[in-house]
């Protein structure tokens, strides 16, 4: 449904969106089924990259449980309102009227039971049922805002042309601008800063912005540790700056990765310290007191694969230079062992020597600045009928679902305006 056919025409719309992912096309959508006239422009070859390959090529679109907490921001409060408005029920409606077929994997996660596509092409039939135009390879080279851009006139009143867009298929204009451009994340997909470009253009901030949900890098020791055991992954607990995970971790050969990575990456910053427990249901100490009572004769590096997989116990004992404790029965452990072998397996930590960065990275923590944005319409505050929505913004939801929910909430809230 995309019209690369022909150029752009000098016309005015009522909204144009740039960026075709799933804050941008869920905005066209909401926006044209409101009677609005409304154009797409995306700079790739076609929109919805980042739904098709997310969540394994199931997309995990959303979250039975949507709270606040789920989110990091420099204003923690500003993703309240758009949830409320719009909530994963009420995207969940959407994926029953298009009859995709989805599942619940773990803690709340809602993926498709067949393919990505099925999110893309319900966002795509949507935005063909209210006429709106998408155009791919198209690329934005200048904005303008025009004579009247700060009239005090609420944009939804103002009929008037507020800017100008100059792009590789001909110039535009539009009342109201919605940038749903992304982030960092994934450049390979098509990602840049031209959101953060334009926000800076009209005078917005923008908070330090990061690669998060992102794996951790190694070095030295640490790092030929975690390729000795690349492969394996085991349940942990994991913890940073007062937040902690409970889920898988899997060791790579650059370092340490799975869901409990990527989510406590959210709130990593560089040298900061992470603390992980590898026997997140029990406490080393009071099993080597239990395996005592029971007077266990095994020595302890065999009790422990009986907890722990086989491998990593045999390395790790190697790594932590605890292999003579290891040989020793639970009889023979003096306190100092029981002490370093907890250390070792209940609190292991260590500073990670960075991240694998945006190429692998699911989002960009931080953004626009929040204060500049309204939290009930997505319009800048100081430029009116200019709205940024989605990843742009400096709001980062966890792992599993909470990031596209983000997205269908604050394209559904900012449509109401434009």
């Amino acid at each position: 449904m995309t019209t690369n056919e022909r150029m752009l025409a000098e016309e005015t719309f009522d909204c144009i969106v740039i960026g075709g992912g799933a804050a941008g096309l869920m905005c066209a959508a909401q926006a044209a089924m409101l009677g609005k006239k409304v154009t797409v422009l995306d700079h790739s070859n076609k929109v919805g990259k980042k739904i098709l390959m997310s969540g394994g090529g199931r997309c995990n679109f959303t979250n039975y449980v949507v709270e606040p907490k789920n989110y990091l921001s420099a204003n923690p409060h500003f993703c309240k309102s758009a949830l409320a408005r719009f909530s994963q029920y009420d995207f969940l409606d959407l994926v029953h009227k298009h009859n995709i077929p989805y599942h619940e994997k773990t803690l709340g996660q809602l993926f498709c039971d067949n393919k990505a596509s099925d999110i893309l092409n319900l966002l795509l039939d949507e935005c063909r049922q209210h006429q709106v135009k998408i155009h791919t390879h198209c690329s934005v080279m200048n904005i303008t805002a025009l004579s009247n851009q700060h009239n005090s006139t609420p944009s939804n009143q103002n009929n008037s042309a507020r800017f100008a867009l100059t792009t590789s298929l001909g110039n535009i204009q539009c009342q109201s601008l919605v940038i749903a451009t992304g982030g960092l994340s994934i450049p390979t997909m098509g990602a840049t800063g031209f959101g953060y470009d334009i926000a800076k253009q009209f005078g917005l901030k923008i908070t330090p912005r990061f690669a998060s949900l992102v794996p951790f890098t190694f070095k030295g020791k640490a790092l030929a540790t975690a390729q000795t055991l690349a492969g394996v992954a085991l349940p942990v607990r994991i913890q940073c700056q007062g937040q902690e995970f409970k889920e898988a971790l899997l060791f790579t050969h650059k370092g340490i990765s799975g869901p409990a990575v990527l989510q406590i990456s959210n709130y990593w910053l560089p040298d900061q310290s992470i603390t992980i427990n590898f026997l997140p249901e029990s406490s080393l100490v009071d099993q080597i007191e239990q395996w005592k009572n029971e007077s266990q004769k095994s020595e302890i590096k065999n009790l422990l694969t009986r907890l722990l997989p086989k491998r990593f116990v045999s390395e790790w004992l190697i790594a932590e230079e605890l292999v003579s404790a290891g040989d020793k029965t639970v009889a023979d452990l003096s306190h100092n062992d029981i002490d370093a072998l907890s250390a070792a397996f209940n609190h292991w930590t260590c500073v990670p020597a960075g991240t694998e960065g945006y190429k692998t990275a699911e989002v960009t923590r931080g953004g626009v600045n929040t204060d500049e944005i309204s939290s009930k319409t997505f319009e800048a505050k100081k430029v009116p009928g200019l709205f940024f929505i989605g990843e742009v913004l400096d709001v980062t939801g966890w792992l599993g679902g909470f990031n596209f929910q983000w997205a269908w909430a604050s394209g559904y809230c900012a449509a109401q305006f434009v």
